[in-house]
């Protein structure tokens, strides 16, 4: 038996962000060139070869506003992976846009980009809610939790269909060798327990080519959902080029 492709999933939020740095203030509708459009580069992106396509939604609009999510939904050939939080007017837009999938993860103002795991124990009420609202629009429903056995008790628990795994505490340790097995270590057990009570196992958050072969020793992943470590690189080498490599890399994942 042939071991599985690990999946790449390319989050756009950063070609957004460098967007807004100089269009934040302007119209979001009309006939007008701004650079770079984040839907141009889910559109190479997929070309690269990429599985799917992540965007962030915050309340803030930071980053990608309503109109890119819009667009992504009627241009991308891929899945649409939405990262939201559960507010009332983000659970509302999901509704109306259908993407493939929900991934709900914690938001904070003061945050430059998502910083922790989902706390789901604690506020299973409301996220069990949110996950039976988007499981009768037909949209699989993931969590953005960190490698904590608590945490997906409680996600299994609310009704998602699957975990995003929290790797930046591995990509911030990458460089101390004793951390870094330590939280690898976390994150095969997360794994393992997730895959036990039927949750689909996905990751991300701080991944790069270079501290991404030592993900091959989690087990059970699905997909990959990596956004900054690739925009960065498309600067030198360009977008095709970036997710091609990050595609090269995460071959012969053992599964």
């Amino acid at each position: 038996m042939s071991a599985p492709t690990l999946e790449l999933g390319v989050n756009i939020d950063h070609v957004a962000t460098l967007r807004q740095a100089r269009y934040r203030d302007q119209p979001t509708e009309g006939p007008r060139r701004v650079e770079p459009d984040p839907v141009a580069a889910a559109l190479a992106c997929e070309a690269a070869g990429c599985h799917g396509i992540t965007a962030h939604l915050r309340e803030d609009r930071r980053h990608i506003i309503d109109r890119d999510v819009r667009r992504l939904r009627e241009a991308i050939r891929t899945r649409l992976n939405f990262e939201m939080a559960i507010t009332p007017e983000i659970v509302a837009f999901a509704l109306d846009i259908k993407p493939d999938i929900v991934c709900i993860v914690p938001e904070r103002r003061e945050e430059v980009t998502t910083e922790g795991g989902l706390e789901v124990v604690g506020h299973e009420e409301a996220i069990t809610a949110t996950c039976a609202r988007m499981r009768d629009a037909g949209i699989t429903t993931s969590l953005f939790i960190g490698p904590d056995p608590a945490q997906i008790s409680a996600a299994a628990r609310a009704g998602a269909d699957a975990i995003e795994l929290h790797t930046g505490r591995y990509g911030d340790h990458w460089h101390l060798k004793r951390e870094r097995n330590d939280e690898i270590q976390r994150l095969v057990a997360a794994a393992r327990q997730a895959h036990e009570l039927g949750l689909q196992v996905n990751a991300g958050h701080g991944l790069n080519v270079e501290n991404l072969p030592l993900i091959h020793l989690v087990p059970h992943l699905v997909e990959l959902n990596i956004g900054h470590s690739i925009v960065s690189r498309a600067v030198f080498i360009g977008l095709d080029a970036a997710v091609k490599e990050m595609l090269k890399a995460m071959e012969g994942y053992p599964g």
